[in-house]
């Protein structure tokens, strides 16, 4: 197989070259999903391409009974300040054998080597397998999302599902849960020139604040997962104007969840805090709206499951030796420190989900994203090789 997959390294490399600089944040990926279709249709392999209503992209091949979703997200983060870039973060340079810019990590470079995957697997594999390959949208503001609406909306439901999100060409079966938690306090608004007639939130919100730097202290440690974490990661305040005592503030927390935490145990330790209580502030579940590039109205909560699935389980094996077949140096199995699609079609769904891509993690949403260009090849045909592994266990 290695053979045909160098065959397209140089196709590979330039389609993904042209997706890294088409702009894709989320809600914003029309121009690079459309690319990403048209490269599918002129390989001339798909049986199917379309877009579904949310404005995810799809090609089908095959109509077998066992259904493989490979699924990479398209959207990106913003590039931040420019001026820490060493290079365009829209330019898709070669730079010593890898190729950089936003998305060169998170996760474009999945994307192409999926594309490319219809050309690689035989005949057999066509016959028994229906292969989805979805570069999929939102992801960044809402992970999950994009696979939860394919999937109950949609009607497109997979017996395996494969992240392509990174794991430096190492097989990857879960990671923490996330969620997003408000906290608000109320005060009474007056003169700055008479502060003492009012009552300051911003102050009352002080002291919740160094209760949830203590409370991630102790929070619950997991030995695969790791440590369960909470973080503000924005306040603002409320105002009359900027001669007055704060009458409203908001702190806005990102929740990591380990094994045995839940959403209702996250909420009631921020609730229960003695700073929260004294102050009378509401503490909530944050939920996302926004509409689509397609115009489709998103919503759902912002609860992201944690999820596991057993070393034991077929699909974890099949990866492992996949990658084991494939891969330049031996595998490990791991987890992700950030949050996936998974949430959805395992954490939610109980569909088996593993995760393999090129890239390491730690260069997500950095100035330094990048992908070497050997290990596009290597990722395409782990792709080819797990499809086939799949079909032929059935």
């Amino acid at each position: 197989m290695k053979e045909t997959a160098e065959k397209f390294r140089d196709n590979i490399v330039s389609f993904l070259q042209d997706i890294i600089r088409i702009p894709s944040l989320s809600c914003q990926e029309e121009n690079v999903v459309k690319r990403i279709a048209e490269e599918m249709n002129s390989l001339g392999i798909y049986d199917k391409v379309w877009f579904d209503e949310l404005g995810n992209v799809i090609g089908q091949i095959g109509t077998g009974p066992i259904k493989i979703m490979f699924d990479a997200h398209i959207d990106v983060v913003d590039i931040g300040d420019k001026s820490q870039w060493k290079v365009d973060p829209y330019g898709a340079e070669i730079v010593d054998g890898a190729i950089t810019g936003r998305g060169a990590t998170d996760e474009k470079p999945a994307m192409a080597c999926m594309t490319y995957v219809p050309l690689l697997i035989d005949e057999k594999c066509r016959l028994q397998s229906t292969i989805y390959v979805v570069g999929s949208v939102m992801e960044e503001d809402c992970d999950g999302y994009p696979l939860l609406h394919l999937i109950e909306k949609e009607g497109i439901k997979p017996d395996y599902v494969i992240l392509g999100e990174p794991t430096d060409l190492n097989v990857y079966r879960g990671h923490r849960g996330r969620m997003e938690i408000t906290v608000t306090t109320m005060g009474k608004a007056a003169h700055g020139a008479h502060c003492d007639k009012g009552v300051n939130a911003i102050y009352k919100m002080s002291e919740i604040i160094k209760e949830i730097e203590e409370l991630h202290t102790r929070l619950k440690t997991d030995e695969l997962l790791g440590k369960g974490s909470v973080t503000i990661s924005k306040i603002e305040s409320r105002s009359p104007s900027l001669c007055a005592v704060a009458d409203g503030c908001t702190i806005y927390l990102d929740r990591r969840l380990t094994k045995g935490e839940t959403k209702e145990s996250a909420l009631e330790e921020i609730k229960t805090l003695p700073a929260v209580i004294a102050s009378d502030a509401e503490v909530s579940l944050r939920n996302y709206s926004a509409k689509s590039w397609a115009g489709f109205l998103a919503e759902q909560e912002s609860y992201f499951p944690t999820w596991v699935l057993e070393e034991s389980h077929p699909l974890v094996k099949a990866g492992m030796a996949a990658a084991e077949k494939v891969n330049p140096i031996s595998p490990r199995l791991g987890v992700w420190t950030f949050s996936t699609n998974g949430v959805a079609t395992m954490g939610r769904l109980g569909i088996p989900t593993i995760g393999y891509g090129p890239s390491r993690e730690e260069l997500a949403h950095s100035v330094n994203e990048k992908v070497a260009i050997d290990d596009l090849v290597t990722a395409t045909e782990f792709y080819a090789e797990i499809a086939e592994i799949l079909a032929e266990g059935h």
